[in-house]
């Protein structure tokens, strides 16, 4: 039990008020249930193989329907996983499992259509996810050569680049990639639990030979020499393998309830590095992830052999609070959290989505978090997490929404090869590698629309110049939106809770 100061209450009020000095622009109301459809609409503009005829975007087609022949394997379907023609393993697992934790966390707070929806995006996920591992001691862990297709600019349905399949045998290692699918399996089989039982059986079976390859052959998977050069720098593990090894041991003790896993985690924790970077979560990254997830069973089991993890939640929240001593969180002159490198808004996106999370944990286990001499409570957090949903939906100082279809300003030229070439029905000639250039070049707004694609965003100065060029600002990716599903959700069924 957290020890909880005398002043608590005053310093909760002084909490309060000193999150709301940061600045609101344009403050209004939010359609949120609007823009979780969105969101979720977003991931079929991904799409990769055939298209089915409820295909809602209907300027994408069919494509890369020829994936995996070159190993004699069916490899088609799944997500590209930004706005190139790549489908790189790493990334697009981490977005099926957190996909399936947003369904597994919120789905009983989504309207029943979107839902639905959310189950269809993750299963586009899996379905691909589970022939990437169907051969025994192999696994596939990417498609198409990224080398060449960075270096065209053309339709998904044109492709005309090498699909070269990447793949990692026993007993060479890639703990990563097969660390992070045992996860996406694990967490989807929760997801389709009450829906398709059958499934969800299949899901976590694999997932259980999944994570045994991980933990088998210890390593990261861009450290084989056959791989190396067609997965860096793109989605290298620069990280390190051994939080997936945690990671996948977490979601398969939560999908299972298998003490096995809970032995793992109890064991492991300290020499696979719990405690490290214990502040970062995103697709190479699962520290911050993992510390929530192992928390809950802290939180409402009392499971204290786990402590160690919550402690290190409780830390990760407490980096969030401008009046923690531990606070180090970077936040725009907007008030947009912060981090370099790119893609700002799958940090604003992931720690909105932790935030909520465990603000549930605690809520239902009737606690708060000790930051030294403030308590934070299950409203500051939320409050935390809607202040990050707003901006990008329009409440920052450019008066524009990040989310590409919602509201009446949103990102025009968005670095996306689909969305900026015209498409087929529009222009049925092939648009070869070369050929797009026109339409990279061009300063004419995208033809194609892709609905629910939030962009990387501005970076610590509030700045968004809305140019196809500047792929760290314009481009959108899967792991950007798959949090922000959850999130959505949560507000778009408690819409005042944080204010």
């Amino acid at each position: 039990m957290v020890k909880i100061f005398p002043n608590v209450k005053l310093r909760c009020a002084h909490l309060l008020l000193l999150l709301s000095q940061f600045p609101f622009f344009a403050a209004s109301y939010h359609d949120y249930a609007d823009a979780l459809s969105k969101s979720i609409l977003f991931f079929e503009g991904q799409r990769s193989g055939y298209l089915p005829p409820d295909q809602r975007l209907t300027w994408r087609d069919h494509s890369g329907l020829g994936d995996g022949w070159t190993v004699a394997a069916d490899l088609t379907g799944g997500y590209y996983d930004a706005g190139d023609n790549v489908k790189f393993n790493f990334p697009m697992a981490f977005t099926t499992t957190m996909l399936a934790w947003s369904v597994v966390e919120f789905g009983d707070r989504m309207p029943p259509p979107e839902l639905r929806n959310a189950l269809v995006a993750i299963r586009w996920s899996t379905d691909y996810l589970l022939k990437t591992v169907a051969q025994p001691n192999r696994i596939f862990v990417q498609v198409g050569d990224p080398i060449a297709d960075h270096n065209c600019w053309e339709r998904p349905e044109d492709m005309d680049t090498p699909r070269t399949v990447y793949a990692v045998e026993a007993p060479n290692p890639a703990s990563d990639v097969a660390g992070e699918t045992a996860a996406a399996l694990a967490a989807a089989s929760m997801a389709f639990r009450a829906s398709d039982p059958g499934y969800a059986e299949t899901l976590l079976r694999t997932s259980t030979r999944v994570f045994n390859y991980a933990d088998s052959y210890r390593g990261a998977y861009s450290d084989n020499a056959n791989i190396r050069d067609g997965v860096c720098p793109f989605y290298c593990d620069f990280d390190g393998y051994q939080d997936e090894l945690l990671w996948g041991a977490a979601w398969l003790r939560r999908a299972s309830n298998d003490d096995s896993y809970l032995n793992y985690l109890q064991n492991n924790g300290k020499t696979l590095g719990a405690d490290d970077n214990i502040n970062e979560f995103g697709w190479d990254n699962k520290h911050a992830g993992l510390n929530v997830l192992v928390s809950k069973e802290v939180l409402e089991s009392s499971k204290y052999s786990l402590q160690s993890y919550r402690a290190s939640a409780d830390s990760f929240m407490c980096t969030l609070v401008p009046e923690s001593t531990s606070f180090h969180i970077e936040f725009s002159p907007g008030g947009l959290i912060y981090r370099p490198g790119g893609s700002n808004l799958q940090h604003a996106t992931t720690i909105s989505f932790l935030s909520l999370v465990y603000a549930d944990y605690l809520e239902r286990s009737s606690q708060t978090v000790n930051c030294g001499e403030v308590s934070i409570s299950p409203s500051v957090l939320r409050q935390i997490a809607q202040r990050q949903v707003n901006y990008i939906l329009g409440e920052n100082p450019k008066g524009m929404s990040y989310m590409v279809g919602y509201s009446s300003s949103y990102p025009q030229r968005i670095h996306h090869r689909g969305s900026s070439i015209p498409s087929t029905k529009d222009h049925p000639q092939a648009v070869h590698c070369k050929d797009g250039s026109v339409f990279f070049n061009s300063s004419d707004p995208n033809p194609n629309t892709l609905v629910g694609a939030v962009v990387g965003g501005p970076g610590e100065d509030d700045v968004y110049d809305d140019n196809r060029v500047d792929f760290r600002k314009s481009e959108p990716t899967t792991y950007i939106n798959a949090p922000f599903v959850g999130v959505l959700a949560y507000f778009a069924a408690n819409p005042n809770t944080g204010s």
